[in-house]
């Protein structure tokens, strides 16, 4: 009975954290919808519009919700503690890891998809925060949150969720040719410098007398 009301908890609590990122990065997306384009990677101009992104959100929603079934898996209780708990430790961090990743990239934050990149025509490379310690903290942070809400809910749409999510590799290479192309001179170097998906340890010190990024 216990563990059916904290699992109850648990899941009211993240679906608000949940939506509430979302929201959080639908304001970004719209925000960056209306400042002047820059250097476009794939067919951005098609899909990277204001009214497409809407529709696409909402029918991944709908989407969402015809899949919200529970996956025919049976757990006992140690098990959906476990579960629970893993989840909770994955889930929770992870969505803090993207907002942290949203707040650092500010004005700098664009919509993009596996069709396409698009950068701003004033973009700048931004190199602190959650990206000193790995390159690609949002899209990580999704990838773990899928996998997080799978253990906490475990229905079908965190399944398909958690699995489609696998493709942000295949945009952040798609972003990493545009910025490597925009920048070539500071992308090698902080590509060089920070790995891709597993977060270094330690943030970069700037050596004495050099400006810091």
């Amino acid at each position: 009975m216990i563990l059916q009301s904290l699992e109850i908890w648990i899941g009211r609590v993240g679906a608000v954290a949940g939506f509430g990122t979302l929201a959080a990065a639908l304001w970004g997306m719209w925000r960056g919808a209306r400042r002047p384009v820059g250097r476009e990677e794939g067919i951005a101009h098609r899909f990277l519009r204001w009214p497409v992104l809407f529709v696409a959100t909402g029918l991944y929603i709908g989407l969402g919700v015809l899949l919200w079934r529970p996956l025919p898996i049976r757990l006992g209780e140690p098990a959906r503690l476990v579960a629970l708990v893993l989840g909770s430790l994955l889930y929770f961090p992870a969505l803090a890891l993207y907002l942290w990743g949203l707040r650092t990239l500010g004005v700098m934050f664009s919509p993009s998809s596996g069709f396409g990149v698009r950068l701003y025509a004033d973009q700048r490379l931004i190199t602190q925060g959650p990206y000193d310690f790995v390159r690609h903290p949002m899209y990580l942070a999704v990838i773990i949150t899928g996998l997080g809400g799978l253990m906490i809910y475990r229905t079908w749409a965190m399944a398909a969720f958690a699995l489609s999510m696998l493709g942000l590799a295949v945009r952040a290479r798609r972003e990493e040719r545009a910025l490597a192309a925009e920048f070539p001179q500071e992308w090698e170097a902080y590509r060089r410098r920070v790995p891709a998906w597993i977060p270094r340890a330690c943030p970069h010190k700037p050596q004495k007398g050099s400006p810091a990024q």
